[in-house]
Parts: structure tokens; C-alpha cells; sequence
């Protein structure tokens, strides 16, 4: 595929025209032989006169680490939440795992994973127990097992008989993602995932995930920590104010000689720049 002023368009990419998020491909291999797991198509969140997101199309396939990046309030949680039948979009289609996510969101939630961003266990369940009970819910053997390893891959055993409210917001936040990773999903949607946890665990999570990857696994990660996406995923967005700016493979984002932060900094500080100026013009008008 090639066109005037352009060498060569990568085997799969995304490509931003007009605001709309579009999937670009070559069947040479690769990714087309793989299964698509999240196919979204014309998305859109309304609140109010503003439709977030739209119009928006994603596809996500098996293997893939694909992450959404941007500043606090861009569209992030509103992304994941779509996507993981948590909102209804107010229009398009969502598919994921060949679920319809609108017409059947709780079979979606029973066959992924999802740590929410700032969610918490049940306050007076402790952690064995919260575990236990996502465990027999999602009917997996050798529910005993899988309990003790993940508290001890945590390092929570010596909290088994506190209650979860009585925890630190690092310790929850283990119990989140030992909910999320107990049944070791297909595909899993992390929303902040490293918030609160300490250096060690945020490195030791990082290497579990890739390790999922390379097993088959897929992610989808919604966070504005930019360290994340250079050290994890193959591909991402970069969304703001609920519009998505740009993406692809991240090696495709960057011109010539930048660096990631480089292209966040020339894509989000360029539409906070364009707001400043236009509340300067609003306040000399009045």
C-alpha cells in the first residue's frame, strides 16, 4: 500500500483521520491469523451535547499488550468501561470475545478479567475469602491452591485473617489483581493496574503480564504512566479530553529522534494549549 509522500504504510497499524480511530492492514500473516478478541465499531458515550470517544472503531487481537494512554480525565476509564460491559455505549457495537457486550454484558464479565481503577474488595471479607469467592464463582479447581499461591505471590499471607478495609491501599490493590489474575484470563483489561503498589510488585506484575502474553494472553491497558507503554505494550492510543489523537505501534507515534513523552507532550500539549488560548479569548470578550 503506498501513497504520494509516503514510502510504505506498516503491516498493521492504526491511523487517526478526522478524529476517527481506523485499523490498517496487510494480510501478509502475523496478527490476521490471529483471533480477534475486542471489535468495536462506531463507539461512542454520550453526557450531555458531548458524545466521548466517538466515532471510534478498535480491534484488538490475541497476544496483543494494546494500551490507551492520557492525562487524568482524557476518556480512559470511559474506554475500558465500554468495552467490559460496565456502560452501554450510546452508539456503535461493541464485540469481545465474540460477545456482544450490549446484549449480554454479565456473560462478557464471567470470561475476562478487570481490575477497575480505584476499586476495592469487599471491606469485611478478608482477602482468603474474597479470593474463594471469585474462585468457586468462575467454578475453577483446586480453589485452595490457587487462593495460597496468590497471597503468597503477593505477599499477603501474613494479612489472611485481615479484613480487606483494614488493609493499606497497596494491599488492596494485590487483592485486586490476584481476583483478576486467579483464572489466568484470555483476555484482561487493567485500568491504572500499578496505582499503589510499590516498586518491587509493580516490576514483579509487569513480568507476570508479559509472561501471560507470550502464553497466548491479551491485555488491554488504560493508564498515563508512559513508562508503562515502553516497557510493555506493541501497540496503544493516546486519547484526551475523549477523543483519541493518535495511534499504532509505538515506534510508528514518534518522528524523528523523539521519544514517547516527546510525542505525548506534542499530541496532549498541543489541545491544552488550544483550550488555554480559547479561555483567554472568552475572558477578554467579557
Amino acid at each position: 500500500m503506498r501513497s504520494e509522500g509516503c514510502v510504505q504504510i506498516p503491516s498493521f497499524c492504526f491511523m487517526v483521520l478526522r478524529g476517527v480511530l481506523i485499523w490498517v492492514h496487510r494480510s501478509v500473516g502475523g496478527m490476521s491469523d490471529r483471533q480477534l478478541l475486542v471489535d468495536a465499531k462506531d463507539i461512542g458515550k454520550r453526557y450531555g451535547d458531548f458524545v466521548a470517544l466517538h466515532p471510534l472503531d478498535v480491534r484488538v487481537h490475541e497476544g496483543e499488550f494494546f494500551g490507551v494512554f492520557g492525562p487524568n480525565g482524557a476518556g480512559k476509564s470511559t474506554f475500558i468501561k465500554l468495552l467490559t460491559g460496565q456502560l452501554r455505549p450510546s452508539i456503535g457495537r461493541i464485540e469481545v470475545l465474540g460477545i456482544d457486550a450490549v446484549a449480554d454484558p454479565q456473560q462478557l464479565k464471567a470470561n475476562i478479567g478487570i481490575v477497575p481503577e480505584s476499586e476495592s474488595p469487599p471491606s469485611f471479607l478478608t482477602p482468603p475469602e474474597f479470593l474463594t469467592f471469585v474462585a468457586s464463582l468462575r467454578s475453577l479447581e483446586d480453589v485452595e491452591g490457587k487462593v495460597d499461591h496468590w497471597l503468597s505471590w503477593f505477599g499477603l499471607n501474613e494479612k489472611r485473617d485481615t479484613m480487606c478495609k483494614d488493609l493499606s491501599k497497596g494491599q488492596r490493590q494485590k487483592v485486586m489483581l490476584a481476583s483478576a489474575f486467579i483464572h489466568a484470563p484470555k483476555l484482561l483489561f487493567l485500568d491504572e493496574p500499578f496505582a499503589n503498589l510499590d516498586p518491587i510488585y509493580q516490576r514483579k506484575c509487569r513480568e507476570w503480564l508479559l509472561d501471560h502474553v507470550a502464553q497466548g494472553g491479551t491485555i488491554f491497558l488504560c493508564s498515563h504512566v508512559l513508562e508503562s507503554a515502553e516497557r510493555l505494550c506493541n501497540r496503544m492510543a493516546i486519547i484526551n479530553e475523549g477523543k483519541v489523537l493518535a495511534a499504532g505501534a509505538i515506534d510508528d507515534l514518534k518522528l524523528d529522534g523523539e521519544s514517547l513523552e516527546d510525542v505525548f507532550i506534542r499530541l496532549v500539549g498541543h489541545t491544552i494549549e488550544e483550550a488555554e488560548q480559547i479561555a483567554g479569548t472568552d475572558a477578554e470578550e467579557e
